[in-house]
C-alpha cells in the first residue's frame, strides 16, 4: 500500500523556546483530528512535521487540512529515500517528471540543507549534482538560481527528504495554544473576519448569536449557522449557542430611550456573552467592532459597553478599515452569505438618531433602571447550542 509524504513548517512556533512542545503538540492534536479518517502518521522533528498518510486518500483533502489549519507556514509534498548519491538523484528526477509538476514550471534551483554532517558530500555538492542530474533529464528545464519557478530542496537528516515546491500556509499559532473565547457572531461581514484573526493567534472559539424571532427570520439564523460552518475548518470545531432575545430586546424598546437603545442592546448582550464564557472556561469575549465604523463603536460607547464584561473584550478589527475587512471575508469565504439580505436583532430596532458619545454614568443608570436581569437570564436558560 503505498503511502504520501508531506513536509510540513511550523514557522513562529519554532520560535517559542520552552514551551515550544506545547505549541509542536496541539498542531499535531488538530492535524490528526481533522484527518482521523485516513491512517496516518506525523513526527516532529528539528522545527519541521512529517506527515506519512496511507492510501487510499483523498489529496485534496489533505491539501484542504493543511491549506486552513493555523499553525502551519507551509508544507510540500515530497518522496524519501537513503542516504545515497545515486539514489538522491533518481528520486529528484522522478519528483521532477512532467507528470508530477505542475506545467507552468520550467525553472528551478535547488537547496540542500544537510542536518547530517556526516554524510560525505556538502550541500553545494549535493545540490550541483541533483541539478545537473535534472538537466540531463528533462530538456524543457533550466536553471535560474534568482528567479525560479521552483525550488527543489534536498535534506538530508535520519533520511533524505526531497520536495520540489511549497504550499503557503496561514502561519499563526495552533487553535487552542492561547485559550479559549466567546465570540459574538452575527450575520454581518465583521464578526467572522474576527473569528479569523483570533483562531490564528491561537484562541479556540465557541459563539454566541442573539435571535429576535419573530423579528428576525429563520433565515437570518439559518445564515448565521452557515458562516459558523464555513468558520469551522479554521475554528477546529465551534459550538454555537443561539440565544432567544426578543423579550430582552423588546423590554429595551419599551423601557429604553429610543437614542440609547442601541447601546442598551449592546450592554445587555455583553452582559449576556460575559455569562456564557464564564460557564464555558472562556477567558475573552471577541467581538467584531472597528473604532467609529458606526455610532455603536465609537470610544465612549465601547467604553461602556466593556463595563459591562469582567472579563477581557479583544477586537481584533480596532483599526480596520472596511473594505480591508472585506477583504479578508472574501479571502476565507464568508462574504457571498454575510450578505445575504437577512437582517439580524441590531439592524431592525436601531434607532433613527442613536446615542454617539454617552455620558457613562448616565448610561449605566439607564441600563439599571431596565430591570431586565430576570429577562436575561431566562434568555440564557433558553439557548440552543449547535456543536459544529
Amino acid at each position: 500500500m503505498g503511502k504520501h509524504l508531506f513536509v510540513i513548517r511550523l514557522g513562529e512556533i519554532s520560535l517559542k523556546g520552552q514551551n515550544r512542545s506545547i505549541f509542536e503538540s496541539r498542531l499535531k492534536t488538530n492535524i490528526k483530528y481533522k484527518l482521523k479518517i485516513y491512517n496516518n502518521r506525523l513526527v516532529k522533528q528539528k522545527g519541521r512535521m512529517y506527515l506519512e498518510v496511507e492510501e487510499p486518500c483523498a489529496i485534496e483533502k489533505i491539501y484542504e487540512v493543511l491549506s486552513s489549519t493555523f499553525g502551519i507556514v507551509g508544507f510540500s509534498p515530497a518522496i524519501t529515500c537513503k542516504k545515497d548519491i545515486s539514489e538522491i538523484l533518481s528520486s529528484a528526477i522522478a519528483i521532477m517528471a512532467p507528470t508530477k509538476r505542475p506545467r507552468e514550471i520550467k525553472t528551478f534551483k535547488v537547496e540542500t540543507v544537510r542536518g547530517d554532517k556526516s554524510f560525505h558530500l556538502d550541500s553545494y555538492a549535493i545540490s550541483r549534482e541533483v541539478g545537473h542530474s535534472i538537466l540531463e533529464a528533462y530538456s524543457d528545464l533550466k536553471v535560474d538560481v534568482h528567479h525560479p519557478d521552483c525550488t527543489i530542496k534536498v535534506e538530508v537528516r535520519d533520511k533524505v527528504y526531497i520536495h520540489p515546491y511549497e504550499v503557503k500556509g496561514l502561519g499563526g499559532l495552533p487553535v487552542g495554544s492561547a485559550g479559549r473565547g466567546m465570540l459574538m457572531l452575527s450575520g454581518g461581514i465583521d464578526s467572522p473576519v474576527a473569528a479569523y484573526y483570533m483562531a490564528k493567534r491561537g484562541l479556540h472559539q465557541e459563539a454566541v448569536y442573539f435571535h429576535a424571532y419573530p423579528y428576525t427570520s429563520n433565515e437570518a439564523k439559518e445564515k448565521v449557522i452557515t458562516l459558523a460552518k464555513i468558520l469551522n475548518p479554521y475554528l477546529e470545531g465551534i459550538r454555537l449557542h443561539i440565544i432567544p432575545f426578543t423579550d430582552v430586546q423588546l423590554a429595551i424598546k419599551e423601557r429604553g430611550k429610543e437614542e440609547e437603545q442601541t447601546l442598551l442592546m449592546r450592554s445587555a448582550m455583553m452582559n449576556i456573552a460575559n455569562s456564557l464564557a464564564l460557564s464555558n472556561n472562556c477567558s475573552a469575549i471577541i467581538t467584531g467592532e472597528a473604532l467609529s465604523q458606526v455610532a455603536s463603536q465609537t470610544i465612549e460607547s465601547l467604553s461602556f459597553t466593556n463595563n459591562n464584561s469582567n472579563l477581557i473584550v479583544l477586537r481584533p478589527l480596532i483599526g480596520f478599515d472596511k473594505e480591508e475587512i472585506i477583504e479578508v471575508s472574501r479571502r476565507i469565504g464568508t462574504f457571498s452569505t454575510s450578505i445575504l439580505p437577512y437582517d439580524d436583532c441590531c439592524v431592525i430596532f436601531s434607532p433613527k438618531h442613536p446615542t454617539v458619545r454617552p455620558h457613562l454614568p448616565t448610561l449605566t443608570h439607564s441600563f439599571k433602571s431596565l430591570k431586565i436581569e430576570e429577562l436575561m437570564q431566562i434568555a440564557i436558560e433558553n439557548e440552543e447550542i449547535i456543536q459544529l
